[in-house]
């Protein structure tokens, strides 16, 4: 029988051996040189030895970023820059505008000073006419009030366009526009809840929306009326060019009178609920042309 001596791999113990060296345990002896007395000893391990060292990595790391973000010590970094610096310059500039404004108003008082000594008329520029110290000028003296004039040129302008459908060469060319070129507005984006049936004398189109929305003018027109309803609430409709008249009920509010000239999307009421015949907020719009109602969704896009 022959027997075979096992032997082990090389490699593998290779291996095992650098593994265990990470482990294995070492010490670091201080000693008096010239006794030879053991003063320190410290027992350490390869392992021990790389933890300390990234602890104390990290915690350079760490405080080197706290010093160069929240301490003076990073304007001393090139690249990095003082944030008041762009203060203190804005600062020191209008100090220096103050300064000189000072100094204008000096040599206006001096020379003036002199010209009233030698008989002379004084400069008509004042010193309260320049700049003041922020470099701004000063507006506290100016008056915003309305003159009188200026209210009579308002209120005659107004009556001039009062009742008036041809508003200037453009408004006649917009008349004589055909029907089918005419571009209306949409007066109030929301749900349809009722559309245009004649038989059962239902002459518009009640669109829903939420409370205080505005309406808008379909198009460019005179107010015909603007006025409260019982049945219908607020009730306000527009001239329009072309024999057209647009018609805005169960309003909460009028925001233009009879007689007014409006735009087209200008606007003129809010959504409402009021008028015996409304069942909550919504705008019942109604488009006659030729003195015939007609379906508002052939001409507008609601």
């Amino acid at each position: 029988m022959a027997f075979r001596k096992a032997v082990a791999d090389p490699d593998s113990e290779k291996k095992v051996r650098w593994y265990h060296k990470l482990r294995d345990k070492y010490r670091l002896i201080i000693l008096n040189e010239d006794t030879f007395e053991e003063k320190l000893s410290f027992r350490l391990s390869r392992l021990n030895v790389f933890v300390v060292t990234g602890m104390l990595a990290i915690i350079l790391i760490f405080l080197t970023t706290y010093l160069i973000a929240f301490t003076p010590l990073r304007e001393y970094i090139p690249g990095y820059k003082d944030t008041n610096i762009q203060n203190d310059l804005y600062e020191l500039q209008l100090r220096a505008d103050s300064i000189e404004d000072a100094v204008k108003s000096k040599d206006l008082f001096i020379r003036n000073m002199k010209k009233v000594l030698a008989g002379e008329d004084f400069e008509t520029e004042m010193a309260n006419e320049l700049p003041d110290s922020a470099g701004r000028a000063k507006y506290a003296g100016i008056n915003n009030t309305r003159s009188k004039e200026d209210s009579i040129l308002r209120a005659d302008y107004e009556a001039q366009n009062l009742y008036n459908l041809k508003v200037g060469e453009k408004e006649t060319e917009r008349k004589n526009l055909p029907l089918s070129k005419l571009r209306f507005f949409t007066p109030l984006k929301g749900i349809i809840s009722n559309r245009f049936n004649p038989s059962q004398q239902h002459f518009g189109l009640d669109v829903a929306a939420a409370s205080n929305e505005a309406i808008k003018s379909a198009y460019d027109g005179t107010v015909i009326f603007s006025e409260w309803t019982a049945e219908t609430g607020y009730v306000i409709a527009i001239q329009h060019p072309g024999n057209v008249i647009s018609v805005y009920k169960h309003n909460s509010v009028l925001l233009r009178k009879q007689g007014a000239f409006v735009r087209a999307g200008e606007t003129i009421a809010i959504v409402g609920d009021s008028g015996e015949f409304s069942t909550g907020p919504h705008l019942h719009f109604e488009l006659w042309i030729n003195g015939k109602a007609v379906n508002p969704e052939d001409y507008i896009k609601f």
